[in-house]
Parts: C-alpha cells; sequence; structure tokens
C-alpha cells in the first residue's frame, strides 16, 4: 500500500467506525460485532502509526469512550478516563510485559480480573452518600445518569465508611435478566435487543428511571479515581477487598499472580470457562498489582502503560480480499477462494477463505479489494460473511468465472440444479491430486509423512497414479526424490505399511465418493457390517453390489443423493477394478468398532471449539469406538454438545433448545 491509498484506507477507516461507534455507544444499535469493530480499529492504529502525518484530531483512535447523546446534562469528570489498549494473542501479553520491563525492571504481581460487557460508569459518594453518576462518554465530560444508576439495587446508597471517593464499574446485565427482559419486549410484539450490553446501556440512558429499575441491572466495581480512605492502600489487589468492605459490590473471579505465564493460564482458563458465567465477559483485565509501579509506568496519550485488555479470541473479524483463485477438489468441484490480509480469527491466523460458488459471490457481491467481515464456519472453516462496503474506494474489481479448468484447460461445466462449476475432464491433474491427498488424510488412510507436496512429487516422478500405487512404493523409489533421506524414507514406508488395517468407515470415506462425507461413511458402514460379517474388500464389494439403489437410498444418515451416488460408484467396472487392487496390495478392514455395544451406545454428539487433551477427531473416534453418534449440527435429537475453548453457534443452539452441553473433564468421566 502506497501512501497516497494509506491515506484513503485511513479515512475510509475513520469514518466507518465513527458510525460504527454512534450507533453502539449512542444509539444502542449493533450493526456489526464488537470483534469486528476492534478489528478496524486496529487496522486503523496500525496505519496510524506508519503514517503518523494522517493521524488527525476526530480520529477514534484519538478520544476515549464513546460519544453523547445529548439526552442528559454533560458533566466534566473530576479525574480524565482512559480507556486500556487491546491485546490478542499470549504473544501480544508477553510484548507488553517486556516494554513494561523496560520502564520499571522490578519484578511484579498482577491482577487479572474479568473484563464485564457492559456499560462504564463512574460514581462519586460525598461523606459515603451517593452523589453522582456519570457515563464515561468521551473521557472529559460524561453523561449524568445519576437517576438511573440510582435503582440499581447492587449500588449502594450509603457506604459503610462515611468517606469521599469516586470509583468506576460496569453496569451488566445477567443472563437470565435479559432473557426475562427479551420475553417480555416480545409478549409486547417490541424489537427484542441484540444483546446484554446493549440491553444495559439502553436502560441507564432511559429517562424515565421507573423504566431503569424495571431492567434487572447490575454492577461491579473494579477502579478507584480518588479518595480521602484513612488508611493508606497500596495495590489494585488490596482495593477490590476494600470495595467489599465498603459495600461496593466486586466480580469475585478475580486472581493475584506472580508472573506473565500464570497471566497467560488465567486468559487460557477463562476463555475455556466464560460460558459458565452468568453474565457476559469478553475478555480479561491485565493490571500491574502494585499503585507505585503503577504511577511509574504512567500513561501513554490515551491509555494506561499499567494495564492491558486481553480480548477474547473474536467470532468475526474484519480483513481485506487481496485476491480470488480457483481450487479444483477431487470431485472436479471448482471452489473460489478469497486470498487476504493474515487476520487472527477465533484464535488462528487465517488468509484464505472459501467463498463457495459462482452465486454466492454474486449475492453477497464480493468483489477483489473489498473490505469483508470473516468468521470460521462451523468454528473450523473460515468463511466471507458480507461486505463492508462503506469502505469501498471504487477500485474494487468484481470477479468473473473462467470458462476453462484453472489446471488442465479442459471446459468447465455447471449442470442444472447444482451450485459448482466441475472440470469435464476425468484424468484432470488437480483432480487425481486431491483424490490422493483426500486418500492418505488423518481422517481417511492417516499415513504419516505424505503430505501435498510429497503426493504431488509422487505423481511428478510417474511413481503414484491411483491409491494402490501407494502400498507399492519401496524404499528404493523414494530415495530417488528430493525430499527423501534413508530415515524419512523408512519412516514413510513404516508408515504405509501401519496403514493398511483401516476400520470400516475410514476405508469408505478414503474412497472420496461425492456426498459421503465422515458422519455418512460412518452410517453406511453400521448398516453394512449388520447386514454380514465383511473383512475383506471383496466382501464389501459383494455385499454392497447386493444392495438395490432403493435399499441404498433408504439407509439411516444416507438418503437420495448420497445413495445414488453410492449405487452408481460401486456398480462402475472402474471402480471395482480399483477396489480389487487395494486388496491385491493387502489393505484389509476391521469392523469391531462398528459391532460395539460400548457405554455411549445410541447417544448423540456434536462437537464445537477447539478441545486440550484431545483433537476433534481424537474426541469423534472415541465416541464411535463406545457406540455414540457424531452429528455436524445440533437439534432436538442431540445428546450431548461437547464444548471446548471458543464454542460457536452450535453453543448457543444447544443452550436454546435445553441440550446437555459438557466439558471436556466430563466428557472423559463418561469412559
Amino acid at each position: 500500500m502506497n501512501k497516497d491509498e494509506a491515506k484513503i484506507r485511513i479515512e475510509k477507516l475513520k469514518e466507518k467506525i465513527n458510525k460504527l461507534n454512534y450507533k453502539y455507544f449512542v444509539v444502542n444499535e449493533t450493526e456489526v460485532s464488537e470483534s469486528v469493530r476492534d478489528s478496524l480499529k486496529k487496522e486503523l492504529i496500525e496505519l496510524e502509526q506508519e503514517y503518523p502525518e494522517f493521524i488527525t484530531s476526530d480520529s477514534p483512535t484519538q478520544r476515549v469512550g464513546s460519544m453523547l447523546s445529548g439526552k442528559f446534562e454533560k458533566v466534566k469528570h473530576t479525574t480524565p478516563k482512559k480507556s486500556l489498549a487491546d491485546v490478542f494473542s499470549k504473544e501480544e501479553i508477553r510484548d507488553w510485559e517486556e516494554r513494561i520491563d523496560k520502564i520499571v525492571p522490578d519484578k511484579k504481581e498482577f491482577v487479572c480480573e474479568l473484563k464485564i460487557d457492559g456499560l462504564n460508569i463512574t460514581i462519586l459518594y460525598e461523606k459515603g452518600k451517593f452523589v453522582r453518576a456519570l457515563t464515561r462518554g468521551n473521557g472529559i465530560e460524561g453523561e449524568d445518569v445519576t437517576h438511573a444508576v440510582k435503582t440499581i439495587e447492587a449500588v449502594p446508597l450509603q457506604l459503610n465508611e462515611e468517606i469521599d471517593i469516586e470509583v468506576s464499574g460496569e453496569v451488566y446485565i445477567a443472563k437470565k435478566e435479559f432473557e426475562k427482559m427479551n420475553e417480555e419486549q416480545k409478549k409486547n410484539g417490541l424489537e427484542q435487543f441484540a444483546n446484554p450490553r446493549n440491553a444495559a446501556a439502553g436502560a441507564v440512558r432511559q429517562l424515565d428511571p421507573k423504566v431503569t429499575a424495571q431492567r434487572g441491572l447490575s454492577m461491579f466495581f473494579y477502579h478507584v479515581d480518588k479518595t480521602n480512605l484513612s488508611k493508606k492502600i497500596t495495590t489494585q489487589e488490596e482495593i477490590l477487598k476494600k470495595f467489599k468492605e465498603l459495600g461496593l459490590p466486586v466480580c469475585d473471579y478475580y486472581e493475584k499472580v506472580e508472573s506473565i505465564d500464570e497471566v497467560i493460564k488465567f486468559c487460557e482458563k477463562w476463555t475455556k470457562k466464560r460460558e459458565t458465567l452468568g453474565f457476559e465477559i469478553d475478555g480479561v483485565v491485565i493490571k500491574v498489582n502494585n499503585f507505585i509501579v503503577q504511577e511509574k509506568l504512567g500513561y501513554t496519550a490515551k491509555a494506561p502503560r499499567y494495564a492491558v485488555a486481553y480480548k477474547f479470541p473474536a467470532a468475526q473479524v474484519s480483513s481485506r480480499i487481496l485476491d480470488i483463485i480457483l481450487q479444483v477438489g477431487r470431485t472436479g468441484a471448482i471452489t473460489p477462494v478469497a486470498v487476504m490480509t493474515p487476520t487472527l480469527v477465533a484464535g488462528s491466523t487465517v488468509s484464505r477463505a472459501t467463498l463457495h460458488n459462482e452465486d454466492e459471490i454474486n449475492k453477497k457481491d464480493i468483489r477483489i479489494g473489498d473490505s469483508v467481515i470473516i468468521q470460521k464456519a462451523g468454528d473450523v472453516i473460515p468463511e466471507v460473511v458480507s461486505v463492508i462496503k462503506d469502505l469501498r474506494t471504487g477500485d474494487e474489481k468484481p470477479f468473473h468465472f473462467p470458462k476453462k479448468c484453472p489446471v488442465c484447460g479442459s471446459d468447465i461445466e455447471r449442470k442444472e440444479g447444482e451450485s459448482a462449476y466441475r472440470c469435464t475432464n476425468k484424468n484432470c491433474y488437480a483432480v487425481e491430486k486431491e483424490k490422493l491427498i483426500h486418500f492418505v488424510s488423518k481422517k481417511a488412510f492417516d499415513i504419516a509423512g505424505l503430505g501435498e507436496k510429497v503426493v504431488e512429487q509422487l505423481i511428478d516422478e510417474g511413481l503414484v497414479q491411483k491409491s494402490p500405487d501407494i502400498f507399492r512404493l519401496k524404499k528404493e523409489d523414494l530415495m530417488g526424490m528430493e525430499l527423501f533421506k534413508d530415515k524419512r524414507a523408512d519412516n514413510l514406508i513404516k508408515s504405509i505399511e501401519k496403514s493398511k488395517k483401516i476400520e470400516l468407515e475410514k476405508f469408505l470415506f478414503a474412497l472420496g465418493i461425492r456426498y459421503l462425507g465422515e458422519q455418512g461413511s460412518y452410517d453406511f458402514a453400521k448398516y453394512i457390517v449388520q447386514k454380514k460379517d465383511c473383512s475383506s474388500i471383496l466382501d464389501l464389494l459383494e455385499i454392497i453390489k447386493s444392495f438395490s439403489v432403493e435399499e441404498m437410498k433408504n439407509i439411516e444418515g444416507v438418503g437420495e443423493k448420497m445413495g445414488n451416488e453410492l449405487y452408481e460408484w460401486f456398480n462402475n467396472n472402474k471402480n471395482e477394478k480399483l477396489l480389487e487392487d487395494l486388496q491385491k496390495v493387502g489393505v484389509v478392514l476391521e469392523i469391531s468398532n462398528l459391532t460395539s455395544t460400548g457405554k455411549l451406545k445410541g447417544k448423540s454428539f456434536v462437537l464445537t471449539g477447539s478441545l486440550e487433551g484431545f483433537s476433534r477427531d481424537e474426541a469423534k473416534d472415541l465416541i464411535k469406538k463406545n457406540g455414540g453418534i457424531v452429528h455436524s449440527s445440533v437439534s432436538q435429537n442431540t445428546d450431548f454438545v461437547l464444548a471446548g475453548e471458543s464454542p460457536g453457534d452450535k453453543y448457543a443452539k444447544a443452550k436454546k433448545l435445553g441440550i446437555n452441553i459438557i466439558d471436556e473433564e466430563t466428557f472423559k468421566k463418561m469412559f
């Protein structure tokens, strides 16, 4: 990006963020998720750091807090309010520690507090009596919302000591109260609130305090602005304890820790446990515990150096599309993929996102150069949700599907009723390569050491054309290849030999039959072994060829489209020859897990979020080997939802349906 482009981008970002801030803080409306707003602001900060000559006083990065709505009297804060700098990863937490160590190299204690997702309020007490409540406003002056905050039962009107003190905290709505409020809104034919934070902000800004009183607001306190306490308080931990003595409510889940490693553990713990709370949190506030050290560290123009806010991995963030490329899959389907600026989303950095098909691109009006909102679909695959059209400059380019396959140059076609274009060349290099990559993948034959680059080289060297050729490889074949030395060649040959014994459902999945996914393979395999034992591939072929197309379609979990495809595949001479060759090279089928009457027999599971003790595939295998079933989506028939770190929409749906949600520890205890 050159200087002129940076200037245009900065102006566009400022305009968009200011609009979003007005809607979020003043009108209490949410156009995009807070994480998207955060990521746009982060991009603006980075651009302004690179091009400081374009920083203006009206930039969202140069002021603290929200705009004033004009409804209430504006009152100047006795002490200016500062926002905290955000960090988004453990690496950024360590970077923060390094920065403050350069200023104060002494050993430090930290206090970690949950970052309540609510509305910041400052309250002044004189001689222990509640006097005034102000919103953060623009950091210099806030709105006087005394009439509303006084109605919050959690806020004491008289402290337990007759002191002068100004304190800040967060007004929030508990999840149960939020649900009740939305039920009431629905019953009265009114629009429901998007989230508890917006509901809390709207309740505080009610002109009629009676309305505020009905909203079930609560408040936690966490900061002292000024006080005349008789006993000197020297740490953040002490002030939190003092708040409780005074009668000010505090979130009890804070923790004093001795090192940055413990800080990171605290953040990781609450990333997983956040959904167990009765209120919403969006991160962890990390503070240097000692007030003297805080004073030495001081402030930047906008934020204290002694504290940062760790934001939980975002479900949705913004990014930019640099290019759109095409990938050819194992069935010949051609998928458009967005190449983007590397962006942290839901805990990992992504630089590519699926655009699905031509219709999806046209429907969302996605162009090369667009700023977009991305998320991880099903907690795993990055996808583009929508375009941020306000950030367009006019230089964005529409994408048009080509007429030829991007790999082999053959014609591509889109059949009636289908959304994908496909390569018409059945011997297309890309199709054959993808089939082999799928065949050796973890969920199929799981051949360690056979990655994409090795598969490509094996094809290029003429050593492998079809899957049975993999099992004919010898060490001397590999030693002639650039990627292999003695030990690596030995390891791959051992891995290939070990993979020859394979579970039936994984074998079926490895064949790469269209529409036959992981769960469909399991359902189909289960049906087959109920009919007849099949320890050999030829036995399997004989059993399947005895099924009529109608029987195939009526298998539970298979259905019409998959049934038709299975019938055609197993009644194709070329595929029969492939199966015969796989038997000849020594592939043996394992069916013991399909006949299991384990502890989870008949129980259905859905997985969401990332697990710590084992991978998703290992969890799925464990469930299946114990007689359970794994589904990809939550329904009324789901027995358990296993929720790991950063659970997605499945978690929310399970909660709504009253499905039993279990964590990793509970899951382990099942065995």
